[in-house]
């Protein structure tokens, strides 16, 4: 069986949806629910600070504080990237050992560049089996 030659770039999703680390957390779920994405990047100055996922809003949104806190406060400090070279195999197998549901993809000058998540690795994984994908 040869290997996979797909790049990660291929199922990524490009210029993800970003938020500030001063944004509310209400904020934070409006922008979740109305553009029906689960993980939000959190960006200051163009320069990537932290990612929120629907499960850490959740919990945010539980505490008694909530309708005081900032995205900053509840944000994943340590975001898992990877380049757009990385190849499909590598980033599905990043994302398995982390336990993570999503990576930031980066360009090669290490901008953000889109966003890979566990359905867009579903999807990959679809073709696959279909023989779509060499």
């Amino acid at each position: 069986m040869s290997k996979l030659k797909t790049t990660v770039e291929e199922f990524t999703t490009p210029s993800p949806i970003t938020a500030s680390p001063k944004d509310s957390l209400e904020n934070i779920k409006t922008i979740m629910e109305s553009n029906g994405i689960r993980h939000v990047p959190i960006v200051d100055n163009n320069m990537l600070v932290g990612m929120i996922s629907d499960r850490d809003l959740k919990l945010g949104l539980a505490l008694d504080v909530s309708s005081s806190l900032k995205a900053e406060e509840i944000m994943v400090q340590e975001v898992c990237t990877v380049s757009c070279n990385t190849s499909l195999e590598e980033a599905a197998f990043k994302m398995s050992q982390e336990k993570i549901g999503s990576l930031l993809i980066e360009d090669n000058e290490g901008n953000i560049y889109g966003i890979f998540t566990s359905t867009d690795a579903l999807n990959a994984l679809i073709e696959i089996a279909r023989g779509e994908l060499k």
